[in-house]
Parts: C-alpha cells; structure tokens; sequence
C-alpha cells in the first residue's frame, strides 16, 4: 500500500495514480489530460447518502459536460459491488450513471490523497479499516488542484456549490478577476488586486464601480 500523502494544498500537482473503475482500467492523470476533474470519494457502497450523492451528478452530467468537467467517484469497495449498487443508484434516482467509479479495497489512492476518516469510529469496515470521509478535489486541466473541501461522512455534499466553483475557478481564469461572497453566474465580479483601476477601466468594456480604492466591481 502506498504511504499516506497527507497535507496535500492547493497548487499542488495531483497526485498521479492506477486504478481499476467500473468503466475499466484508469491511469490518472494522464487518461484525463486536458479536462477539469473532480475527483470525489464516498465512505461505502450501499450506503444512504452516498447513494443519493452519486445520483445526483449522474443527474447533473450535461452541467459537468458543458464546462468540461470529468467526475469521478471513489469507494473503498470491490468492482462487483459497485456495479450492484450502481442498479440501486440507477433504480432510485431514475438515472443512468456512466462516470467512472474506482474500486479502492486496499486505501491506496484513499492514502495518496489523505481521504480516510480519523472523526467517525462508526465508520470503518468490518475489519475495523476506516472509510474515507466525503472529499473533493477540483483539478484543472494542467493537473493542478484547484478546490478541496471536506465534508464528515454524515453530510451529503452541495453540489450545486462545487458546480458554481468551477465556474468561478474558469472564469477567473479566462479574466482578470475575482468573485465576491454569494456570487453566481452573470452577477458581479471583483477586478482582480493586481489590476489598476485605470487598466480596469480599459479592459472591462462594461465600467468599473469603484466601492473602495481596493474593491472594484465589473460585470462581463
């Protein structure tokens, strides 16, 4: 088993991995170069929230399609259990889930990216092996992570949330900009710190309001 990475940051290159999927063999990251990935793990198959989760971006994936997003989910089960449980998943939330999902018995890339649960005593397998807790990684096309979040293995995720950070993240990146507390899409951005409010004015075609010396606003 490989050695635990711990303290992975963002701006770190994601660590690279093989492994097996329901949709077969993954060599990351080069099977995913040029994509955004969201790498996300889930505590066990057949389990509550894991299984309304993994409907729900199964319901999402033309959203994960259009900003060219891969997702892919982890569990710390066999390959035979997750197809099994991907029929209950299929079954309940009317979808038909087709993103891989790594089959991660052995912890191993649960390890590489310091995913396993160290709060929940509950929430372990029947040798006493802890299970991972509900991680995410946002990963650019370059391989850099971008966004982690952590939620304990009680609380299902947002995703609508992790959809509305990738568009922040893409935006960000295409223009000299930042986004603001409750910020979604086609509302106000902040110009970015490094931009002078006279550059500003010459870049952003929509006018600059200028709130303090150090918070400008544009829309694009």
């Amino acid at each position: 088993m490989a050695a635990p990475r711990t303290g992975l940051r963002l701006g770190n290159a994601a660590p690279a991995f093989e492994a097996e999927t329901t949709q077969g063999h993954l060599s990351f990251p080069k099977d995913v170069q040029n994509s955004w990935v969201i790498l996300f793990s889930h505590p066990a198959d057949f389990t509550p929230v894991c299984t309304t989760e993994l409907g729900e971006v199964a319901k999402l994936q033309p959203e994960f399609a259009k900003r060219g997003v891969k997702t892919i989910g982890l569990s710390c089960n066999e390959l035979k259990s997750h197809a099994e449980w991907i029929a209950d998943i299929n079954e309940l939330s009317n979808v038909n889930l087709q993103f891989p999902i790594i089959a991660d018995p052995t912890r191993e890339v649960a390890h590489l990216y310091d995913m396993l649960d160290a709060l929940d005593i509950t929430n372990v397998d029947a040798k006493g092996i802890p299970f991972t807790v509900r991680s995410v990684f946002i990963i650019d096309p370059k391989g850099i992570i971008r966004t982690t979040l952590t939620y304990p293995a009680s609380t299902g995720r947002q995703f609508d949330e992790i959809l509305r950070i990738i568009d922040s993240l893409q935006l960000g990146d295409a223009n000299r900009i930042t986004t603001p507390a409750n910020w979604t899409p086609g509302s106000k951005v902040i110009v970015h710190p490094s931009v002078s409010t006279e550059e500003a004015h010459t870049i952003f075609k929509n006018g600059v309001e200028v709130a303090k010396p150090y918070l400008r606003f544009t829309t694009l």
